[in-house]
């Protein structure tokens, strides 16, 4: 497996486990009101990382590339500064919105670069269109 694969898997296993002990923690208080971080935690960090790593793992040549694990240490970093923020802003902290906001962006600057991975065709080619070597 590709080890921007593994990386991702990894990643979302971390995630899940979060989200569940998230979960566990409204339950227990009867809290329910970080159930959007929650749903984040669940969807962005298990649910997504999870794909991005079946997609690579379907795709070693585009995982080969430099662009591949620059698309996951920025998707991980900016979830990692997203998904601590949102909840703490939902447990009645507003001042930490920006926080949320710049979290938010560098996810959505992964997602985009994600999308250029995706529609890259499989194999680089140099400005003559003679293939180069995958990066």
């Amino acid at each position: 497996m590709p080890k921007v694969s593994e990386l991702f898997f990894k990643t979302a296993i971390v995630f899940l486990i979060l989200g569940i002990a998230a979960g566990l923690q409204m339950a227990i208080s009867g809290d329910h009101s970080a159930f959007p971080a929650h749903a984040h935690i669940n969807l962005l960090g298990w649910v997504t990382s999870a794909i991005f790593g079946g997609y690579y793992a379907l795709n070693p040549q585009k995982a080969a590339r430099r662009i591949a694990m620059i698309h996951y240490w920025l998707y991980t970093v900016g979830v990692v500064i997203m998904l601590p923020a949102l909840y703490v802003m939902l447990q009645g902290n507003p001042a930490i919105e920006p926080v949320v906001a710049g979290g938010s962006l560098i996810v959505a600057a992964a997602v985009l670069v994600f999308a250029v991975v995706v529609f890259s065709p499989e194999t680089a080619r140099s400005v003559s269109g003679v293939p180069s070597p995958s990066r």
